[in-house]
């Protein structure tokens, strides 16, 4: 699973309207009176000032909105009590809330079939986020011989040090991708891949050669590929080329027949390497435009802001290990087959909420409305994935065979890790990042100091980040684009 995948570009900011500005910047006197009107009496500053912004004050849900935009354009205290006689922002953007009729439009309508094309493409990138699993099917019986290490099957601690390692950059260097796509230019964001990909393969297999232990060298040859296809997936996913990535792991189906009868090793590698060969000749082929346009002509945008992105990967990377840790292999590997599959149903209840929300923000006209409507969306949508990610693990039992039915602790952590990635996602795309992955990085290392705390580690995640989601979400401000 790769964790670059989430990312939105950024949305282009609106105009505001023009709002006055102080006079005599810097100087404490009460500016000139307003020209009188044409009764002869002196016309209101407010009323003048919430004709000029009839517009986006009709629109708004809340003063607070209002408040935001006048401190936006540089009014202070100072020159709103003196031109208009109010005591600050707040006082002012309520009496031009209360000056200013409702006009909010109604939604536009969705085109149709628009739903069902979402859909259709979150849940083909929640297959290629799960289809490299049939990888580690095939390569099992040729990573096998050396002796384990703390307590894990032979091989396991490269494996996870290079996949969590490629987690981590990947994550960074798609919101550093996404940036760029935000701001129109696509061929420096193609430029950004050509050499992050590469430099993300190469930390991924030097992790992976560094933590091998005795015996684990063909372990860490697979990390290594493991890394370069990551680098490869990530170049397709953020560029948009999910069906190039599915046609290049169609030959990792072969792993089906695997679980029922044994296949010559040297078929198995053969699959494996048809697989890797053509996610990286595909990416090749999409960075070909970037690489002959040269190097970028303008800065770009700071590198540290895709720092958190990053530490979001590697949290979240660690939940989803930490939940494939269980009684045995087969259900482990069905508890990770489950959250894989379900990040494209995820992906598509994320725009459902957003829509929701953004339909309710122009529809609706108190605040109180608002918070009740945004809610239920946010209630209804996590419910929603939390059942499409029960019946995925619910399958995974009953189709691989051999697999114990899971038990109810084991289905309850399952679904707070479940909880934790989606409020973590919907954080991340509404700008609270930082705070998603400090609470999944809390989660995780609680969960490998201790695991037999890990659903109090997971529960106590959820209700924090159902906290922050609540009292960022339920405010009007945070749905403006």
């Amino acid at each position: 699973m790769s964790g670059s995948l989430w990312l939105k570009p950024p949305k282009a900011e609106t105009p505001l309207p023009a709002i006055p500005r102080p006079r005599g910047a810097g100087r404490a006197e009460r500016p000139a009176p307003p020209p009188p009107a044409e009764d002869g009496l002196a016309a209101d500053p407010v009323d003048e000032l919430a004709r000029r912004l009839d517009g986006f004050v009709a629109v708004a849900v809340h003063p607070d909105e209002i408040a935001a935009i006048l401190e936006s354009d540089g009014m202070t205290d100072e020159h709103i009590r003196l031109t208009y006689g109010r005591a600050d922002s707040f006082s002012l953007a309520e009496d031009l809330y209360a000056r200013v009729e409702r006009r909010h439009p109604e939604p536009a309508a969705p085109p149709a079939g628009a739903w069902y094309g979402e859909l259709a493409g979150c849940l083909l990138r929640g297959l290629v986020f799960a289809l490299p699993g049939l990888a580690y099917v095939l390569a099992a019986p040729l990573l096998a011989g050396a002796h384990g290490r703390f307590g894990l099957p032979a091989g396991t601690v490269p494996l996870l040090a290079g996949a969590v390692t490629g987690w981590v950059w990947n994550q960074a260097l798609s919101h550093r991708a996404y940036t760029w796509l935000g701001l129109g230019d696509r061929p420096a964001a193609a430029r950004a891949l050509l050499t992050g990909a590469p430099a993300g393969a190469l930390a991924g297999t030097a992790v992976a050669l560094a933590t091998a232990g005795p015996g684990e060298i063909p372990a860490a040859v697979f990390a290594a590929g493991q890394s370069l296809y990551l680098a490869a997936a990530t170049v397709l996913l953020v560029l948009g080329r999910e069906r190039a990535l599915l046609c290049a792991l169609l030959p990792l189906t072969g792993a089906v027949p695997a679980f029922r009868w044994d296949l010559p090793d040297a078929l198995r590698a053969a699959l494996l390497l048809a697989s890797l060969a053509a996610s990286v000749a595909f990416a090749a082929l999409v960075l070909r435009p970037g690489a002959r346009r040269g190097a970028a002509g303008r800065a770009g945008p700071p590198r540290a802001a895709s720092l958190p992105y990053g530490l979001f990967g590697l949290g979240s990377g660690l939940l989803v290990l930490r939940a494939g840790v269980g009684d045995t292999t087969v259900s482990g590997a069905g508890a990770v087959i489950a959250l894989t599959l379900s990040m494209g149903p995820a992906e598509w209840l994320l725009h459902r909420f957003r829509d929701g929300s953004l339909a309710r923000l122009r529809t609706l006209t108190t605040a109180r409305e608002f918070r009740r409507a945004v809610t239920g969306t946010l209630v209804l949508c996590l419910g929603g994935y939390l059942t499409v990610l029960l019946a995925l693990a619910l399958a995974a039992a009953l189709a691989w065979p051999g697999a114990p039915w899971p038990t109810l602790p084991h289905l309850v952590t399952l679904l707070l890790i479940g909880t934790v990635l989606w409020l973590g996602l919907l954080l991340q795309a509404f700008g609270a990042v930082l705070s998603a992955a400090t609470v999944c990085l809390l989660a995780a290392a609680a969960q490998t100091v201790e695991p037999a705390a890990g659903p109090v580690a997971a529960g106590g995640a959820a209700a924090v980040l159902a906290a922050l989601t609540c009292a960022l979400l339920v405010r009007p401000t945070a749905h403006r684009a």
